[in-house]
């Protein structure tokens, strides 16, 4: 059975939580935290595993973003299941709601080398690549986790900011692109189409995630957003000031878009793949597009913070819903992209429409227009952050 659209996906929280000033102004409060005094260093900050004598973890994760039992919700089929297995007691905790404001809430903790009480963390790529580079996030053992090597999508291996996949593994991942209501408007095919057609003037909403929007304004512009210039990113914000300046955009948006765009009071918009996998299970109309000048690729990734006293037990877990039966049970829930090579097979067995769907089991056509943002630095961070803010009215 298809999965009920949602009220509001991971995805969007990641945008919705704060406002954009907000943001602009945690972007550059966050310019400290490369000082001395955060880092850290595996000799540092050493952390002590007590899993052998403690079989329990503490598990942190976004809202709607693991399976629930439509009977009683206060199940999780797929967690209750690994319990059952491993006779490791899990405390879930939906206490994740924007990267942001999470760093803010164990940053003390982490920068002083002392537990935040969490065995696992899940946050976005960005995230995890700037607590990475903090070296706030312990090193995971690849014989504790055989099916995160053996399963993982290929386009998700040796990521920039964590190249022998020690630090961060995918939880899952989605795609931004294009999407329109073909109740109210013709196809859409381009990103310049969505910036200049005459009929979409006032009626496009963008998002206000930079990595997203610009990345695909990068592509569009014929410029590498795996790979860019300051240059670069400049010409591309070129182009999203003028679709501001000229009212071809309407605003910038969280996952807020969504219902706008089913209802048609907006035309097309740049948005997310698992919002329009649920838009589109409730109206055919509605389409995602993957222009040919390419698709932004985003992962959400489990990671181990330091002073965690459950690694191995949290490997378990990392390592189970890399089983591909588990990870296509996740994926009939949440609708966005499983990470986990095979489970596309057993989704078969669950709901052969999902099964078939390109935005949760990406082909290599799809896959082949897929980029990774690049990982930027704090100064980068900064700077392009504040910039974009500025064009779309922080």
């Amino acid at each position: 059975m298809r999965t009920p659209l949602r009220p509001l996906s991971r995805r969007g929280l990641l945008s919705g939580t704060l406002g954009s000033a907000a943001l602009l102004a945690l972007g550059g409060g966050l310019a400290g935290c490369s000082t001395k005094g955060a880092q850290q260093t595996d000799a540092g900050c050493v952390s002590e595993d007590l899993s052998g004598t403690e079989r329990k973890l503490v598990f942190s994760n976004w809202p709607q973003y693991l399976d629930v039992d439509e009977k009683d919700e206060s199940k999780r089929p797929s967690l209750d299941e690994f319990v059952r297995k491993t006779g490791i007691t899990v405390t879930y905790t939906e206490d994740i709601n924007d990267n942001n404001e999470f760093f803010g809430k164990v940053q003390h903790q982490l920068a002083a080398c002392r537990s935040t009480d969490r065995d696992i963390i899940v946050l976005s790529d960005w995230m995890a690549a700037r607590m990475s580079r903090l070296g706030w996030i312990q090193k995971l053992d690849p014989a504790n986790i055989p099916n995160v090597r053996a399963n993982l999508l290929s386009s998700l291996l040796d990521r920039s900011f964590d190249t022998e996949n020690r630090l961060s593994i995918p939880w899952q991942s989605g795609l931004a692109g294009l999407a329109y209501n073909g109740n109210v408007t013709k196809e859409l095919r381009t990103v310049d189409e969505l910036l200049t057609r005459p009929d979409l003037k006032g009626r496009v909403t963008a998002l206000s995630e930079m990595r997203d929007t610009m990345g695909l304004l990068l592509g569009a512009a014929g410029h590498d957003p795996a790979n860019f210039t300051s240059a670069q990113f400049d010409d591309a914000l070129t182009t999203l000031k003028k679709a501001v300046d000229s009212g071809q955009i309407r605003r910038f948006t969280g996952n807020d878009y969504a219902p706008d765009l089913a209802k048609g009071d907006i035309a097309a918009c740049i948005g997310w793949s698992g919002d329009v996998v649920q838009l589109s299970g409730a109206d055919e109309k509605v389409r995602f597009v993957a222009p040919d000048s390419g698709v932004m690729l985003y992962s959400d990734n489990m990671m181990v913070p330091n002073k965690a006293t459950h690694k191995a037990n949290a490997e378990q877990l990392i390592n189970y819903y890399y089983e591909p039966a588990v990870a296509a049970r996740l994926a009939a829930y949440v609708n966005y992209i499983c990470p986990v090579k095979g489970a596309q097979a057993e989704m078969e067995k669950i709901d052969p429409e999902l099964a078939a769907n390109p935005l949760i089991f990406p082909d290599e056509a799809l896959l082949s227009k897929s980029t990774l943002f690049m990982a930027l630095d704090e100064k980068q961070e900064k700077e392009y952050e504040g910039k974009f803010q500025q064009v779309i009215g922080a």
